[in-house]
């Protein structure tokens, strides 16, 4: 049976609120995601929060999520939409808020010949960026998303948010530059870089599984030690006056043109 908290003074609130900052999201090893569909494709993932926040149980799949949470030990508790509103930072939150325990996947668990196509990230800012990269890695079935260096935390709330669940379903690994590169020539794997400084057009560039399709920073884009790294490069022509795509669309273009390729 929930519980109910409607006090803003309530320790687990102050406590769930502060993982909006990165700072208790470490200290805490836990992160907050927000929205039925959001929850709901965590659930289908397997995924269950340790706390279930909600304001109406009215919603069957509130209702499903509850019963879900507490099967698997987990506590849901009724609120109200101002507490909600408190946990998000949001005037008009989700009908739900989960807390979840942080999740990572080391290089070495991942199984390169799992899917033809992956994606790599560099040192991303923008957290709707890293949350834009997981839905088209969801939409792709790409085997995971690797961030490289100092990328934006996964596992912010506006990374969460523009994930649409698919930080739920993508599997992501964090590594060094180093440490990605030694891991990748170690076994099979074509490293595809999105580059200014090159004249190989992407759609007549041939690709091989596993492909892994490099984004640089938003910026600054590719380093070149990393250029000089890839196996390709490759651009995507600009017919108007801006020079460059944003880098989460660039990457989706790319993934559907290698999936096409790669896959036949």
């Amino acid at each position: 049976m929930p519980r109910e908290i409607t006090a803003f003074s309530n320790p687990l609130v102050k406590r769930v609120r502060n993982l909006r900052d990165k700072r208790h999201r470490r200290e805490e090893g836990r992160f907050l995601a927000e929205g039925l569909r959001i929850l709901t494709e965590a659930r289908e993932a397997g995924r269950l929060p340790e706390h279930l926040f909600f304001a109406d149980d009215g919603h069957s799949l509130v209702q499903a999520l509850i019963a879900a949470t507490e099967a698997a030990g987990g506590e849901a508790i009724a609120t109200t939409p101002d507490i909600l509103s408190k946990l998000s930072g949001k005037d008009n939150p989700g009908a739900v808020i989960g807390v979840y325990p942080e999740f990572a996947t080391s290089l070495d668990a991942l199984d390169r010949t799992a899917a033809p196509i992956w994606l790599v990230a560099e040192r991303l800012r923008d957290p709707g960026n890293l949350g834009t990269i997981l839905r088209t890695g969801d939409a792709v079935a790409a085997g995971g998303l690797i961030l490289l260096d100092e990328c934006v935390d996964p596992f912010s709330v506006e990374a969460v948010r523009a994930s649409m669940g698919a930080l739920f379903t993508v599997p992501v690994a964090r590594a060094s530059w180093d440490e990605f590169r030694a891991w990748l020539r170690s076994g099979p794997g074509q490293l595809v870089g999105l580059s200014l400084d090159t004249s190989n057009d992407y759609r007549r560039a041939r690709y091989r599984a596993p492909t892994f399709l490099l984004t640089g920073n938003e910026a600054q884009g590719m380093p070149d030690h990393m250029a000089a790294e890839c196996d390709l490069l490759v651009k995507i022509p600009m017919l108007g006056k801006a020079d460059s795509l944003n880098a989460a669309v660039a990457t989706a273009v790319m993934a559907y043109e290698v999936l096409a390729r790669v896959r036949g």
